[in-house]
């Protein structure tokens, strides 16, 4: 199991559309919106690694209105 937090930044006025795209994406378990420099951030739980990143190019990054990510993978200790 690969846990990961996306911190996400929209273009202007996108905030509301880009938050409903995601909620259909079956793999985030989380989806919050933020103030500051990062307009929405998304927990996402996958199989492994590999998938966690073929989520976020291919599903989070190809949304209209995301124009930057920034991905941080969860660990257990």
């Amino acid at each position: 199991m690969a846990i990961g937090y996306v911190l996400i930044s929209t273009a202007p006025a996108k905030e509301h559309e880009v938050f409903n795209k995601l909620n259909e994406l079956p793999d985030i378990i989380e989806l919050h919106p933020l103030f500051g420099e990062y307009d929405l951030i998304a927990k996402l739980e996958t199989e492994d690694f590999n998938e966690l990143g073929k989520i976020v190019v291919d599903g989070i990054r190809s949304i209209e209105g995301v124009i930057d990510t920034k991905t941080l993978t969860g660990i257990k200790f």
